[in-house]
């Protein structure tokens, strides 16, 4: 049955190809850096599944002393340059986006099928949407490869000058998410729902659905990720009042709440892969213009997410 540690292996191959040719390229100044980075998160996706703890924490330790210490350097890799790229832009059109749609259209059909009780044996029914994103993506590389005409090593190539560019923030959802997990273990959710309970009027459902909403996009400001302001506010705001004291409908406090939370996501740079990077990659001059451009937008979603979990959340 195809599960999480069929993806790990997936992941840890991926980040094995980008550590070895890291190494190869002797154009990158900081290439041993960038080596060692990605041989450790590689580490981390092959075997961290079956090593304890302690070891799994001195693996993130040491990723985080490379790239504090080091820092990340950027080679040449061996792929198409801007000349050869806009020629077959040209030539394809519209084509281009064909592979790109095929992740998520894959992602979807995937998620109804392997749940469906035929396939129930080969893929892991919990984590079908994940196995599905991960076989859209072989998908679009068949689809892709002989439409641009690409070598085989372009894939891996343009991998590794992607993560050349971002750097450490390529793996900050990941660390963030796991982040959150720790706050909720260690009580803050709970301290978080006493505080709440204490300052909230009693009886209030809207002011309950305003504390979870807007919480999630502050505690996701703060964090920078969604996924780690999730378990925290559910646990101290949205499991014991919306739902237990109020009897809202918990699928869909969570799904407007996880929206609510990605409104925050808009408006911090702390969610630096998805704000600060964008800005240094389209070199602005202004590296806070991505979250001055979302602002406005956010807040309103933020507004109707309110407004929509009031209304829905709570209808029996």
């Amino acid at each position: 049955m195809i599960g999480l540690e069929v993806l790990y292996v997936v992941a840890g191959v991926f980040f094995v190809g980008i550590a070895v040719l890291s190494a190869r390229d002797k154009t990158n100044p900081k290439r041993w850096t960038n080596t060692t980075f990605w041989g450790l998160f590689a580490v981390s996706f092959l075997f961290g599944s079956h090593l304890p703890d302690v070891v799994n924490g001195l693996v993130v330790l040491a990723m985080v002393l490379t790239a504090g210490v080091f820092g990340f350097g950027r080679g040449a890799p061996a792929t198409t340059g801007p000349e050869e790229r806009r020629a077959s832009a040209a030539r394809l059109g519209n084509r281009l986006f064909w592979p790109a749609l095929a992740i998520p259209l894959t992602a979807l059909a995937g998620t109804f099928l392997f749940k469906r009780p035929a396939l129930a044996g080969l893929v892991d029914p919990k984590q079908a949407t994940l196995v599905s994103l991960i076989l859209g993506v072989f998908v679009s590389l068949a689809m892709a490869m002989p439409m641009l005409r690409a070598r085989p090593s372009v894939p891996m190539q343009e991998g590794r000058r992607l993560l050349d560019t971002v750097g450490w923030a390529a793996i900050l959802p990941q660390m963030l998410a796991a982040l959150g997990a720790v706050f909720a273990a260690a009580g803050v959710g709970t301290a978080l729902g006493k505080l709440a309970s204490a300052w909230l009027p009693a009886g209030s459902e809207f002011a309950a659905v305003a504390a979870y909403t807007f919480g999630m996009a502050i505690f996701t400001m703060i964090m920078g990720n969604a996924f780690a302001a999730f378990p925290v506010m559910t646990a101290g705001i949205g499991l014991p009042l919306i739902v237990q004291r109020f009897g809202g409908n918990p699928a869909i406090m969570g799904a407007v709440g996880m929206l609510s939370g990605f409104c925050g996501t808009l408006m911090t740079p702390m969610a630096a892969n998805f704000n600060i990077v964008p800005a240094a990659l389209l070199e602005l001059s202004d590296r806070n213009a991505v979250i001055k451009a979302q602002l406005p937008t956010a807040l309103l979603l933020l507004l109707a997410n309110t407004v929509l979990m009031y209304v829905l959340v709570f209808r029996s």
